[in-house]
């Protein structure tokens, strides 16, 4: 296999599908080497048929606002690779939202999931709605209408999707109570991210973030560092950027930036309990403005307006917003602050660029490795599902600590270097890839 060639034939049947793209370009070049290794993969074409999704679902829905107007948005779920579980993936609702960004998630997922150690396979779907501004009755009338499209496409043994940008325990409510009452039968694991009272996990909201830390403190550890009092910056105030702040102060470090489209709030001292739980307030409000935060803790917090996370000084860089939203000169603008570690928690949060530039000058780890506590907490709750249990959370944040040290091992196992570093990247990608292309080898050409 050559990436070169693979990605020509791709450009030529997929033009302008750039995340799409860059996202199996990332993968490929990581596992090139090994790939040729195993002359059976090629024998079965385990690369040709691991890059196009099995299959995807495209649907309109329909939905009427609260002015009484009718709203027409388009729905998707891609469905990639079901090679060693049923599909596993959020949902995302953002105006950007199209056939490639989700062609991208879907195929990143495939790996993240695979790194977990957990039966599951890659999906990802959403719609182009946009959240912000909307009522909890737009939210729910919306939801309820793309439910009805999308209830035939999944169920707890095939397609089990989960939250993602836009998509909280909201939304995930809404939609799993009109799948409920389209289906006629009450199956608490069709959706993961539940509330706690109708078959949701201790710490699924906090999973993503957590596990990102526990990620952090292993690369760090292993670099000879301590995350105790290191200034962390943090892009977003979502549910995924909520965790990853509430962990960071439970493992006493100071952040001192988080972000929104807005600009930055600058947090000198570093984030208190108060405001960590104040970001779920921000995040409710559907406002989506961080200016919020200092208007709330003006003598705690700065506003400045127009900023990223990354113009702040800081140790470490936890992008947990968007992909590609943190670009070569945001990567430059951290190295010459002083940052030495930056983790991926958003999914394909850097550019190429920026990740490059981060290779050469300090830590770096990629999204599927890193944010894969939150799909990891959700196979722990179709687990619970499945036995009809609830664990405590003593348990849930034992297995998820756990399954975070084997994905760290696994990238330091198939990513080490010949002086001792690793790289994280090659590391994630080659792990997942050769347990999900074994399992397709040994199922035949399907």
């Amino acid at each position: 296999m050559k990436t070169s060639e693979i990605m020509a034939m791709l450009k030529a049947k997929h033009p302008g599908e750039n995340e799409y793209l860059e996202a199996v370009q990332e993968v490929l070049e990581s596992i090139e080497d090994v790939y040729n290794q195993h002359p059976e993969f090629e024998k079965a074409r385990i690369i040709e048929r691991l890059v196009e999704p099995d299959r995807i679902y495209t649907f309109k829905v329909v939905w009427v606002d609260d002015q009484g107007q009718i709203q027409t948005n388009l729905g998707y779920r891609v469905q990639f690779n079901a090679a060693i579980g049923p599909y596993k993936g959020g949902l995302r609702f953002h105006k950007a939202v199209n056939p490639s960004m989700l062609k991208f998630l879907g195929f990143e997922q495939i790996f993240k999931n695979a790194l977990t150690t957990l039966p599951m396979g890659g999906a990802k779907g959403g719609s182009d709605f946009d959240p912000v501004g909307k009522s909890d009755n737009e939210i729910m009338r919306f939801c309820q209408a793309f439910m009805l499209e999308l209830w035939r496409c999944i169920g707890p043994d095939e397609d089990i999707p989960a939250g993602d940008v836009g998509v909280g325990g909201r939304e995930i409510g809404y939609l799993n109570g009109m799948y409920q009452k389209l289906a006629r039968q009450y199956h608490t694991g069709v959706l993961t991210g539940k509330g706690m009272t109708w078959g949701g996990s201790i710490l699924r909201p906090e999973a993503t973030g957590y596990g990102a830390l526990y990620f952090t403190e292993h690369v760090l550890n292993r670099a000879g560092k301590d995350i105790k009092g290191m200034k962390i910056a943090i892009s977003g105030f979502g549910n995924v950027a909520w965790g990853a702040v509430k962990k960071s102060i439970q493992l006493g470090a100071k952040v001192v930036a988080i972000s929104g489209p807005d600009g930055v709030c600058y947090v000198k001292d570093g984030m208190t309990p108060e405001m960590n739980d104040y970001m779920l307030v921000m995040r409710a409000s559907n406002r989506n403005m961080v200016k919020d935060l200092a208007d709330k803790f003006p003598a705690q917090a700065e506003f400045r307006a127009g900023k990223k996370s990354w113009s702040i000084p800081c140790d470490i860089a936890l992008p947990c917003a968007f992909q590609n939203e943190l670009a070569e000169e945001d990567a430059k603008e951290l190295v010459a602050n002083g940052c030495f570690c930056c983790c991926e928690v958003s999914n394909m949060g850097c550019q190429p660029e920026a990740i490059a530039y981060f290779q050469k000058h300090i830590l770096f780890a990629p999204g599927k490795a890193v944010n894969s506590g939150g799909v990891a907490t959700s196979g722990l709750e179709m687990t619970q599902n499945s036995q009809h249990l609830s664990w405590t959370a003593d348990e849930v944040d034992k297995r998820l600590h756990q399954i975070m040290t084997s994905v760290f091992e696994q990238c330091v196992q198939y990513g080490g270097r010949p002086d001792g570093t690793v790289d994280y990247v090659k590391g994630a990608n080659i792990a997942g890839f050769m347990k999900v292309a074994r399992a397709m080898l040994e199922q035949g050409v399907i």
